[in-house]
């Protein structure tokens, strides 16, 4: 394998992932967070910081509208719960589990 197929590949599980989020608007950041440290916010965090390093002007807000499929107020407004004092109370515990996004 290549370094540039590699990297198309890379992209297309990216893209795959970003897709599968759209589409499981019932799963919410916080239990994703939970479960396996990292949620949408995360992925935009990343894709803004990454934009960012190879000198583009690509803020949060425009990373999170790629990741979501929609403005983050939107889709706040459409699918986010208010979180339980129970998933707060892990997201607490949990919270050196959770993903370390440099150049953010």
């Amino acid at each position: 394998m290549t370094k540039d197929q590699q990297t198309q590949i890379e992209a297309a599980a990216f893209r795959g992932l970003v897709q599968h989020l759209q589409q499981r608007s019932d799963v919410q950041n916080i239990d994703l967070m939970n479960l396996a440290g990292f949620c949408r916010n995360c992925l935009a965090k990343w894709y803004s910081a990454e934009a960012k390093s190879q000198g583009l002007d690509f803020d949060y807000a425009r990373a999170q509208q790629a990741i979501y499929g929609m403005a983050n107020s939107e889709w706040k407004a459409k699918y986010q719960a208010k979180a339980s004092d129970e998933q707060m109370n892990l997201f607490e515990e949990t919270s050196d589990l959770h993903a370390k996004i440099t150049g953010y």
